[in-house]
């Protein structure tokens, strides 16, 4: 008697059963994520230096380089002085020992220096913006909630008007799966919530509608700066960490980029000490 082997998964059932798990994913990590954000100081902190040396160790992963112990280890201790500096308020301290320490790990890297630079300062430079966004007491939270939204309602709305309205693709080469469609629904859903902040006075109308779009297009931008390392290095997902998601860096890519530009933007407004009301207070 011969064994019967179970049907191959319909692609439609695969769609489905992706998209549950996206979801739930998504339930159980944004509260997390929005509690720890409001609580603040050196747990948001803490948060942050272990998901910056998550997605350094994930770039290493995706750029073959995971296994070079003299790269893995610099770079870790790297962003643990780095959280540290930013926990006790030295700003010009962490940035000197990101570039200082991107600059040693160029020298001990052998022949993929590039790369490994490249990953120690994405996500050297991810750490730095989301505590220095979060580290302000007056808007801190509110800037980092209007990132973290903008980036969300991105992502969610370019999935569902990608998937339900199709059409010409958006960058095959690099993400054949994306849209024009997604990436204009996207667009329009960071106008809602910058639009949402206005209405409840956390902001004004103007300025914040197009902070929001700046940041919708800088996320979508990162969101397609990874899908084009990992296409180099013929990678899918960065890793498996997160059901439906894929890794860390799947999951964060955009907001890596927008909340780079945000405190960017923040800094040569408010300073070092009002990166927060540098993007929200007009």
């Amino acid at each position: 008697m011969t064994e019967e082997k179970a049907a191959p998964a319909v692609p439609g059932e695969q769609g489905s059963r992706n998209l549950v798990m996206r979801v739930v994913a998504a339930l159980v990590l944004a509260p997390v994520a929005i509690a720890l954000a409001y609580v603040g100081g050196i747990t948001w902190s803490l948060l942050v230096m272990l998901a910056a040396i998550g997605l350094f160790v994930e770039w290493l992963m995706i750029t073959g380089l995971v296994r070079e112990l003299r790269v893995v280890a610099p770079g870790i201790v790297v962003l643990l002085l780095v959280g540290l500096c930013l926990m006790v308020g030295r700003s010009e301290a962490a940035l000197v020992v990101l570039v200082v320490g991107a600059a040693g790990l160029a020298l001990i890297s052998g022949t993929r220096r590039d790369w490994a630079t490249a990953g120690l300062i994405y996500a050297g430079a991810a750490e730095i913006a989301a505590i220095l966004i979060r580290h302000d007491p007056a808007k801190g939270f509110a800037a980092l909630m209007f990132v973290l939204l903008v980036v969300w309602v991105t992502d969610i709305g370019g999935y569902f008007a990608g998937r339900s309205i199709g059409g010409p693709k958006l960058w095959v080469r690099v993400s054949p799966k994306k849209t024009w469609a997604g990436a204009i629904g996207g667009f329009v859903a960071s106008l809602l919530v910058a639009g949402g902040f206005a209405a409840f006075e956390i902001g004004t109308t103007g300025p914040l509608l197009l902070l929001g779009a700046a940041l919708s297009v800088v996320s979508q931008l990162g969101d397609l700066f990874e899908s084009a390392v990992k296409r180099r290095f013929g990678v899918k997902d960065s890793s498996h960490i997160i059901p439906g998601h894929g890794g860390l860096l799947d999951r964060l890519d955009g907001f890596v980029a927008a909340v780079i530009v945000a405190a960017i933007f923040g800094f040569l407004r408010g300073g070092a000490d009002g990166v927060g009301r540098g993007l929200m207070v007009w």
